[in-house]
């Protein structure tokens, strides 16, 4: 990607006063093969959930652990996602705070980082300059090994100007760790030692690694219902452990909007409770899919046209090609032999080259042939037959 391209306004973000760096930029100072600071609390959470062999481990602290869970899973979902990274429905300024707080408690860093890495992630989804893609750096990679990537922990806060307008959110996102001591502190005072390793860290460790499967199991194992021009796929299972986000493939496809589960059958409690919540006026604005999209018939936008012509072009082997070419061309007179016949007369070289056009040859797949495979490898659009003729 051109450095023209790559999306910095320092002056502006050190006028807001929070952190500023292009993940897209790359220092001397950037060692990827060390534990950098920031990953070390990351570390700390799961070796601490062996404290169990001493404390124990009791109902009271699996009730307090599984509450925790899907509390901030929810929080994750709807809060990080839907609404931070996506502006998908509309809360008050002390809702949008409430959801913030939340979401840091699953200590999954700040809130406006969150949103920032997830807004990057869209824009390259599964290109080189994706943080976490399976398909460009593989499955370890995408699901944890990311974190240990200094140069990919690192976040552009101009991409959230919307959000550092808010000084609160803007605290909040400094003090990262703070909302989740104060759960563990709960836990602890609730349940003893047992509710802080079990209740606390063990939920912590599987809400990790649940948020963590939607970037690298989303785009790995499911169906691809949409074409979206990366690897995004639902997943039933998925949706399930992490209340709507295994629709992934919907999401990539329409990204504005509030509900997930574009179909009756999909289940999406994120979207449920926050049904609830606008009934009793606390969010408001909620977004559902329109019925072209649900159905797939809303075209597909140019930059995903060239990106899903590009990998259809490439199922065609150009070694192949280029074979049946050569063995074709030596079918054909030497070059000497054009020259000297162009030198006899000009128009009988001319109608000659006019009979080795390579286009019309049959070796060359056809139009019609693109458009089979795209068919074949594609969900329905009805951008296919413009993704067929682009990658031919």
């Amino acid at each position: 990607m051109p450095a023209t391209q790559k999306i910095t306004n320092e002056n502006a973000l050190r006028d807001q006063d929070v952190p500023s760096r292009d993940p897209d930029h790359h220092d001397d100072d950037h060692h990827d093969d060390i534990v950098y600071p920031d990953a070390i609390p990351f570390v700390l959470v799961h070796l601490a959930c062996f404290g169990a062999i001493w404390t124990g481990v009791t109902w009271e602290a699996v009730a307090i652990g599984l509450v925790f869970y899907f509390l901030r899973m929810w929080a994750i979902t709807a809060g990080f996602h839907r609404y931070f990274a996506h502006k998908s429905y509309r809360t008050s300024r002390v809702g949008q705070f409430i959801l913030a707080f939340l979401g840091q408690s699953s200590a999954q860093k700040g809130v406006i980082w969150w949103a920032a890495q997830h807004r990057h992630h869209h824009k390259y989804s599964d290109m080189p300059l994706d943080i976490h893609s399976p398909v460009q750096h593989g499955f370890f990679f995408s699901h944890v090994g990311w974190i240990f990537a200094r140069k990919r922990g690192q976040a552009d806060y101009s991409r959230c100007k919307d959000l550092t307008k808010y000084p609160e959110l803007v605290w909040l996102d400094k003090l990262q760790n703070l909302p989740a001591l104060v759960l563990a502190v709960a836990a602890l005072w609730i349940a003893g030692w047992p509710g802080l390793v079990v209740g606390f860290f063990w939920s912590t460790v599987v809400l990790y690694h649940a948020t963590f499967c939607i970037n690298s199991l989303a785009h790995v194992h499911g169906k691809k219902r949409y074409i979206t021009g990366d690897d995004s796929r639902n997943n039933w299972w998925l949706a399930l452990l992490t209340m709507g986000e295994g629709w992934h493939n919907n999401h990539h496809y329409y990204q504005s909007s509030t509900k997930q589960g574009f179909r009756w059958y999909e289940i999406d409690l994120s979207y449920y409770v926050l049904k609830v919540l606008s009934w009793m006026g606390i969010v408001w604005g909620l977004r559902k899919p329109p019925a072209n999209v649900v159905a797939g018939e809303r075209p597909v936008p140019t930059v995903i046209v060239d990106r899903v012509a590009h990998e259809l072009a490439a199922t065609f082997s150009p070694e192949r090609i280029s074979s049946q070419i050569a063995e074709a061309w030596q079918q054909k007179p030497s070059l000497s032999d054009l020259r000297r016949r162009a030198a006899e007369a000009q128009k009988q070289a001319s109608e000659y080259l006019a009979e080795i056009h390579l286009p019309e040859m049959p070796q060359i797949p056809s139009l019609e042939e693109f458009k089979r495979r795209a068919e074949e490898r594609f969900a329905y659009t009805p951008s296919l037959d413009d993704i067929a003729e682009r990658a031919y």
